[in-house]
């Protein structure tokens, strides 16, 4: 009985301390901090775009033995998508600088505003041209005349030209001229008895500074016989040379006076040319040409006398951006098409990543990022790209021209004698979000796709 009645008591002894631990358990504070600290930690790595996330995504990034050919496609995206922006940035560039430069010189001597008489002769020019002169926004006003001629030199060769009559000191004024002779200077011309022609005109000619250019005009003297056209000679006192190839080879600048008896329009000009500060801004002077010229008067601007030809530019700039864009959109597609591969072969990745307590929302963003940053470094690395280009695409087009033998961007095609690019920042800006836009969008269908992976369809068929 001793041993019956003793045995109970280790027993009951033995279950006292469990309770005794449980007790003490269940009242320390260490247990109810430790929920806690999972459930913070479980949201810092649950956060949109964490650090968990971006790591995944760089180890996507990086490429292994087995995922040569998906490496080789991101590869060929990211080359794509530099190109397609650096094409763009170039083409635009050169577009924009093309367009500038024609300007320049055409405005460099012809005037951004045409005013021309519409009651009578332009006998009062002198004083309408000092009176424009005094328009706020007007840096200049130059009566002119002009008149189509015969030009030849001395061995008999002969061109069509186009005179244009100009007060020496007005030529003087008009520095795409006066800065730009390439012999000869403007004393004579000054003087009344000398011309100014350009340099492709002297080299056709075989004429130089100094040299006798005839000139025969068809509108002559009237004689009984009838009108003969008017011949007469003058002395080159100066050769420039604009840059436009066009000019160069069809101007002659003569003094006013000796136009007036030259084109039988003594005392009288045909038009006033207006170069303003702005040319783009040439519609809110009209009002104030008007009320100056106190006569009626027609007044044509640049646009006007040169619509079609910068229509057709703009045009052809249009077009050429968006042909450019598609070389974009085709590395666009090839991320698609190199994620969806991705997704593919990391389908047992992505159902570990789900049954380890991934989102699906997490699963996209990985993707997500693994795209973009192709397209955002392919878009960075094509906007230095394009920057390096366009800051030597003079010595680039000599150096292609020397490699080929022949003249690239010939200037008598062309209408200028170099190749001009002129970078506008908010065309680049718009170039790297339309490249970065469309590479957020072609990781979109792929991201989804992964998102969108049963793991247990995954794993079944591992």
């Amino acid at each position: 009985m001793s041993a019956a009645s003793t045995d109970p008591k280790p027993a009951k002894a033995s279950a006292t301390p469990p309770k005794a631990g449980l007790k003490t358990a269940s009242k320390g504070a260490p247990p109810k901090e430790t929920p806690s600290g999972d459930k913070s930690a479980k949201s810092a790595s649950s956060r949109p775009f964490s650090t968990f996330e971006r790591l995944v995504a760089w180890r996507y990034l990086r490429s292994r033995r087995k995922e040569a050919f998906i490496s080789v496609i991101a590869g060929f995206s990211f080359i794509g998508i530099m190109l397609g922006v650096a094409t763009l940035i170039i083409v635009m560039a050169v577009m924009n600088g093309f367009r500038t430069e024609l300007i320049s010189r055409i405005l460099g001597i012809n005037g951004h505003m045409i005013v021309q008489p519409l009651d009578g002769p332009l006998d009062n020019y002198a004083d309408l041209a000092t009176r424009f002169s005094g328009i706020k926004g007007v840096t200049m006003a130059i009566p002119m005349i002009e008149g189509q001629t015969l030009a030849s030199g001395p061995g008999g060769a002969g061109t069509g030209a186009l005179v244009r009559g100009v007060r020496a000191d007005d030529l003087l004024k008009m520095k795409s001229v006066s800065d730009h002779l390439k012999s000869g200077d403007l004393t004579g011309y000054a003087a009344g008895g000398g011309v100014a022609i350009g340099s492709r005109m002297a080299d056709q000619l075989g004429l130089q500074a100094g040299s006798t250019i005839t000139l025969v005009a068809p509108e002559g003297d009237v004689t009984p016989m009838g009108v003969n056209p008017r011949v007469k000679s003058y002395t080159v006192s100066a050769i420039f040379e604009i840059g436009m190839s066009e000019y160069d080879a069809s101007i002659i600048f003569m003094p006013l006076e000796e136009a007036q008896l030259y084109f039988n329009a003594e005392g009288i000009a045909q038009s006033i040319e207006l170069f303003v500060e702005n040319p783009d801004l040439v519609d809110s002077l009209r009002q104030p040409v008007e009320d100056a010229a106190q006569r009626q008067v027609l007044i044509s601007d640049w646009r006007d006398r040169n619509k079609t030809f910068f229509s057709a530019l703009q045009v052809e700039r249009n077009v050429m951006f968006m042909i450019l864009t598609l070389i974009v959109l085709v590395a666009a597609l090839n991320i698609v098409s190199g994620l969806i591969m991705l997704v593919k072969d990391k389908g047992s990745d992505i159902a570990i990543l789900r049954t380890m307590g991934a989102s699906s929302g997490a699963v996209m963003r990985i993707f997500f990022m693994t795209g973009a940053a192709i397209g955002i470094v392919g878009t960075l690395a094509g906007v230095a790209l394009g920057v390096v280009v366009c800051l030597n695409i003079e010595s680039i087009r000599q150096f292609f021209s020397w490699i080929s033998g022949t003249t690239i961007f010939n200037p008598e095609l062309y209408f200028l004698s170099q190749l001009p690019a002129d970078m506008n920042l908010g065309e680049t800006v718009a170039v790297v979000g339309m490249a970065i836009g469309l590479s957020f969008l072609a990781t979109i269908f792929p991201a989804w796709r992964a998102s969108r992976l049963d793991p247990v369809q995954a794993l079944r068929y591992e």
